[in-house]
């Protein structure tokens, strides 16, 4: 009767030594504690058996020899494993040795991703370090975008899911043009100088700007009449840029066209109608301007002054004093003057016919023929069909020593300087080369070509 109830003791120590077997949160550490635990409080020191194993976040999976039910006893094997994320510190098996112990203590040890890299201009928080499962969410400094996934988990293969991140810039710079510039051409010009401050960027980022570069007419610069398109462009380190634009706008205020007087022309300058132009009005020889010599386009785009005339000229012969006569023709005519003892003098008669033959041209260049006749006592002058005088013809041979008893012709500019004088006819082409010479004569030239004056 006590044999079996010995063995019956026996059989209910193994059930309890054997229940709960598998891993539920002990390490091999614990094990020793519970295996002497237990022999401490049924001392029975010869039981070949040891400390069930329990593995926090793991398992084992053991095999007794000859297929024993129980999973303690001597040279039971067991194999370790862990959950997942979790990796073994020490052998993967382990035996239960004749000293009751187990051959190798082994721990699952929570699985380790290498450290992040942190981003240059930006950083990461992790919900749990580099442990598995951990959760890292990157972010960037202000002006800075992220580059790759956002988001990186520790995973079971000890390596992060996802892209490593950067922190690049990619938004552009910004730039604050200047308001359209609206500005009306200077005085007597068809341009404006516009200037404006140079717009300055800004970079989100780092505040460093590489370049700008401006397409289109710069600051300072004299504007043609017209819109002008103006953009400028900033680049920061990483290339990013931004442009900004802005128009210049000139407006060319303008008088009305003048019309040139009849018998006349008119010479401007600038364009002849915008503002700040002066005309200057002239008359064709054998006329003279009545009105305003000059107008000028003003700021209200009216022309000062009134619109002038071309009349024929008035030569006055009743003069006595040959000055005052000559006067007359100061800055207007140029003067030929012809003296000859008689009208029946060879010389005379010859150039005569000659001169005739030239009105057209005589005419063209603004000649006006004076003739003087006769000796002492007898005097006569006359211009065409009007006579002088006989103290006005005298007074005017006085006054430009001019022989009375001899053929000679002298010719006077429009300043009443003496040209030249000749003791013998010219023919007409040798007359008009001397006039054509004449400064002002030049200037008349190219006026009468720009408004195609020519004799009829």
């Amino acid at each position: 009767m006590g044999t079996s109830l010995y063995i019956l003791w026996l059989f209910t120590l193994n059930l309890y030594l054997t229940s709960g077997y598998e891993g539920s949160g002990y390490s091999p550490l614990e094990d020793d504690e519970d295996a002497a635990y237990a022999r401490s409080r049924y001392r029975y020191a010869d039981t070949p058996w040891c400390s069930p194993i329990k593995i926090k976040n793991g398992h084992a999976t053991c095999s007794s020899p000859s297929r024993s039910y129980y999973k303690t006893v001597k040279g039971t094997r067991c194999n370790i494993y862990c959950q997942k994320g979790y990796e073994l510190s020490g052998a993967s098996q382990v035996i239960c040795q004749p000293d009751k112990r187990w051959s190798s203590k082994s721990i699952c040890k929570q699985k380790r991703c290498s450290p992040l890299t942190m981003p240059v201009n930006g950083g990461f928080k992790c919900t749990d370090g580099a442990y598995f499962n951990s959760r890292c969410e990157y972010y960037c400094s202000p002006g800075y975008q992220l580059k790759g996934d956002r988001i990186a988990t520790c995973m079971d293969s000890k390596t992060w899911s996802g892209r490593p991140a950067t922190c690049v810039d990619l938004e552009p710079p910004r730039i604050q043009c200047p308001s359209v510039k609206e500005k009306v051409a200077e005085p007597n010009k068809l341009t404006a100088r516009v200037y404006w401050d140079t717009p300055e960027g800004r970079d989100t980022a780092d505040g460093i700007l590489t370049d700008v570069i401006l397409k289109g007419i710069p600051s300072g610069s004299d504007f043609p009449e017209g819109d002008h398109r103006i953009q400028y462009t900033v680049y920061d380190r990483a290339e990013n840029k931004a442009s900004c634009k802005f128009t210049v706008k000139v407006r060319v205020k303008r008088c009305a066209k003048l019309n040139a007087p009849e018998n006349g022309y008119v010479k401007c300058s600038g364009a002849g109608d915008n503002y700040g132009s002066t005309c200057d009005y002239f008359c064709m020889g054998g006329y003279e301007l009545q009105g305003s010599p000059a107008r000028v386009c003003q700021f209200n785009s009216e022309w000062s002054g009134s619109e002038p005339t071309c009349s024929f000229m008035n030569i006055n012969v009743g003069l006595k004093n040959a000055v005052e006569f000559l006067d007359q023709f100061y800055e207007k005519r140029r003067l030929l003057v012809i003296s000859t003892p008689t009208a029946a003098d060879f010389y005379y008669r010859l150039q005569v016919g000659t001169l005739q033959q030239a009105q057209c041209g005589l005419d063209l260049r603004h000649v006006t023929v004076i003739e003087l006749f006769g000796v002492y006592p007898t005097y006569i002058g006359r211009i065409g069909r009007r006579l002088l005088p006989p103290a006005l013809g005298l007074q005017l041979r006085l006054l430009l020593r001019i022989s009375e008893r001899k053929y000679q012709m002298v010719v006077l500019d429009k300043h009443g300087v003496d040209k030249e004088r000749y003791a013998i006819p010219i023919n007409n082409s040798d007359l008009f080369t001397l006039i054509d010479s004449f400064p002002l004569r030049k200037d008349e030239m190219q006026f009468q070509a720009e408004v195609g004056h020519t004799c009829n």
